[in-house]
């Protein structure tokens, strides 16, 4: 007896050993991918932050430790980055107004409607970014309905809607609507109704069971939509470009103006780098402050 025991514990240290590979094994293509696709580029994209351009040479930069390439993008730049996060948390404002009570529907009411009607919110998405922005532009238009209603009622100040900041916002409200929705419908879905029907049960009105209750209990799905809204909607481009004007460039028209026509590429991964980091901090500073650190 006593001789088997050794081997016993050998044998377990064995699989314990190759259970520790595996788990290694399976690692191995995510890590891979993360630091061919990831890792790399970033540490790419710091380096070239901060080169120095060659002296007569257009296009043309050495590597270097020019820090001030951060304070000369952000001091130029600072109003295209101020109005990317003012039009993206207004986005995020409206497609939460808009998403919460179809989601609520959705989740309690639908019934045997749910299923198509989670299919309608995801549809868009089968369509182009480019072309469903576009549409919005045609929908916009001056002599379009929604233009002629308004001056109809003397509402736009400028009477038109496109190319203003109105016309950006509404078209990031509309394209990033269904990453508020979805997570919005699966934390409102895990609601026990039970529990909404104790609290009418107890006496508590509408507002009272929405606020103690529904509320509550939904607020991961309020954190992650929001997050998954702001976060595309800040870097995001295409928007200001076709939307607005000049006067409501983003900070994304202004990496890609740098990156691709005037190749300033120090700039263009300065300003990258600068909106990763103010991103990081509102996010973690968001995520406390809403009580949901088990998100992080």
């Amino acid at each position: 007896m006593a001789a088997v025991l050794p081997s016993t514990k050998a044998t377990g240290v064995v699989v314990a050993q190759r259970k520790s590979r595996t788990g290694y094994l399976l690692l191995l293509p995510g890590m891979t991918w993360l630091a061919i696709f990831f890792a790399i580029p970033f540490v790419t994209l710091f380096l070239t932050s901060l080169q120095a351009p060659v002296a007569g040479q257009s296009g043309q930069y050495v590597p270097a430790f020019q820090i001030s390439n951060y304070s000369d993008a952000l001091l130029e730049y600072w109003p295209q980055f101020l109005r990317s996060f003012v039009y993206a948390g207004i986005a995020t404002g409206f497609a939460l107004i808009i998403a919460y009570p179809l989601a609520y529907f959705i989740a309690f009411k639908a019934g045997r409607w749910r299923a198509l009607m989670l299919v309608l919110v995801i549809a868009p998405s089968f369509a182009s970014f480019l072309l469903r922005t576009y549409a919005w532009k045609t929908i916009l238009a001056d002599e379009g309905f929604i233009t002629s209603f308004f001056n109809f009622l003397h509402l736009l100040p400028d009477d038109r809607i496109l190319n203003t900041g109105f016309a950006v916002v509404a078209g990031l409200t509309y394209n990033f609507l269904p990453f508020m929705i979805l997570p919005l419908y699966a934390a409102l879905e895990k609601i026990d109704p039970r529990l909404i029907e104790a609290s009418n049960d107890l006496y508590a009105s509408a507002f009272t069971t929405f606020r103690k209750v529904t509320w509550p209990l939904s607020l991961p799905g309020v954190v992650a939509g929001t997050l998954l809204t702001f976060i595309p909607a800040t870097g995001d481009y295409i928007n200001a470009e076709l939307l607005g004007s000049t006067q409501n460039r983003m900070i994304g028209n202004v990496i890609q103006t740098n990156f691709i026509e005037f190749r300033d590429y120090p700039t263009a991964s300065a300003l990258s780098f600068v909106l990763m980091a103010a991103i990081l901090v509102l996010v973690f500073t968001y995520i406390r402050r809403a009580g949901t650190e088990d998100l992080v």
